[in-house]
């Protein structure tokens, strides 16, 4: 036999060897491929399956929250009621609180003296209401409504919910509707039948703001209560 032929044999002999482990290797590879798929696929499943349970509240999830929370009325009133004991007025107390959209509060405010520059404001000004320019505080108290809007930590406040312990003049009116205020939400009304209450009422649905009487119901009341007797 000449070594020719010997060395294609071996060539012959090299090549299918090398088919055969080819062979061997993809029929190795496949059954791996497949587990990697269906691993992908049960994660998938896994992940959805978490996500469902989680957006779906459930029977225990139910037992086991908090549910003496208060409302959102509630608890803009209950700011409103808060700003108001800051005021130094000794007859009446105002506080404000305004709401933007997305429940957020973008200001507050209570009712008493100008206080830019004027150092000591509150012993400065007078707090009765006598006759005269020395003696009647109703010719320089800055209202709540008008220290809310002045006070707001957003630019705009169009379209924002007021809440108010108290309600609003026609001066504070005419403020909320060059403000772009859309709903007033107030707590108590005092000078009733008044031209002074009527032009506000006027005003209002002139500018077709929304007003609501702040509804004493629900859990937690007897916090907006107790806040009114501070």
């Amino acid at each position: 036999m000449s070594p020719k032929r010997n060395g294609n044999r071996a060539v012959n002999k090299t090549s299918k060897a090398n088919g055969s482990l080819r062979k061997i290797a993809k029929s190795t590879k496949r059954p791996a491929a497949g587990k990697r798929t269906v691993s992908k696929t049960s994660k998938t499943k896994g992940l959805e399956t978490m996500i469902a349970e989680s957006t779906t509240p459930s029977a225990a999830a139910d037992k086991t929250k908090h549910t003496r929370n208060i409302a959102w009325d509630q608890y803009f009133m209950g700011v409103a009621l808060i700003s108001a004991k800051r005021s130094k007025d000794p007859n009446t107390q105002v506080g404000a609180c305004i709401v933007n959209s997305k429940k957020r509060i973008v200001g507050v405010g209570y009712n008493g003296m100008p206080d830019k520059g004027i150092l000591h404001n509150d012993v400065k000004f007078p707090w009765t209401k006598e006759p005269g320019y020395q003696k009647n505080k109703h010719l320089y108290v800055c209202h709540a409504e008008m220290n809310a809007i002045i006070n707001k930590m957003d630019a705009d406040i169009q379209d924002c919910t007021l809440y108010t312990t108290l309600y609003p003049c026609h001066e504070c009116s005419k403020l909320m509707i060059q403000s772009g205020i859309k709903k007033v939400v107030y707590l108590d009304i005092k000078d009733r039948d008044t031209d002074e209450d009527a032009a506000s009422r006027f005003l209002l649905q002139m500018a077709n703001i929304k007003i609501k009487k702040y509804q004493r119901k629900g859990n937690m009341e007897s916090l907006i209560e107790a806040l009114e007797k501070l």
